[in-house]
């Protein structure tokens, strides 16, 4: 009981200091954006829209939480805070994707992990709860998990090819840092590269929960 309420305490402290991170950049960025020049201004403006949709995102695991029913576990906050942090601030915020190789990769990966474990926690709370009467099998539950991850991905690779297109940012780094554009297949590598690794990481969870799961059932038919 100590350990859960040690954990709940560091989610609320650590969901703070987020909070209060990507609010300041949020009105640091309006700031910027009003007071600069006219060139200089789509760096402020994905700095904006990044501050604002973490702002949001940070809240809806809570929100899943409350309209589904889920129980989510403390460390998966703690981790899923300390992603934004890393993915949004340091990434998007301060160039940590230019700046740091593979930042991009680790970052993915890290998402495909944590959604691929939110889909093995969807489905168990379906499966387990009195409502529904369904046991699901230890594949669809891992192949639920699996798709769902890839499909969060897909998303966000949507979201960021808007962002391109209306906003003439570089989030699919489809330019180069001096401005040279990139064609064809190079234009491609990062969005592809980007769902491969994706696909890898929820499949990685995948198979871990589907094992998991297959493990406990036969500790609980023994006993």
């Amino acid at each position: 009981m100590n350990e859960k309420k040690r954990n709940l305490n560091l989610e609320k402290i650590i969901g703070i200091i987020l909070f209060a991170i990507l609010f300041i950049s949020m009105i640091y960025s309006i700031y910027k954006f009003v007071v600069v020049p006219f060139e200089s201004k789509s760096n402020y403006s994905l700095m904006l829209i990044q501050s604002i949709l973490g702002l949001v995102v940070m809240f809806i695991p809570s929100i899943l939480e409350r309209r589904l029913h889920l129980i989510i576990p403390n460390y998966m906050y703690i981790l899923y805070f300390v992603f934004l942090f890393c993915s949004i601030y340091l990434g998007e915020i301060h160039n940590f994707y230019y700046l740091i190789p593979y930042w991009d990769v680790i970052m993915h990966a890290l998402s495909a992990g944590m959604l691929g474990s939110l889909g093995f926690i969807v489905c168990r709370e379906l499966s387990d709860s009195s409502h529904v009467g369904v046991q699901l099998n230890p594949i669809f539950i891992a192949f639920f998990a699996f798709c769902f991850a890839l499909a969060v991905g897909a998303i966000w690779e949507i979201y960021e090819y808007l962002s391109d297109e209306f906003l003439l940012v570089n989030m699919q780094k489809f330019r180069l840092p001096d401005g040279t554009l990139l064609v064809g297949h190079a234009a491609l590598a990062d969005t592809m590269k980007d769902i491969i690794v994706d696909a890898l990481g929820a499949l990685i969870i995948s198979v871990i929960g589907y094992f998991s799961i297959r493990l406990k059932k036969s500790k609980t038919k023994d006993t």
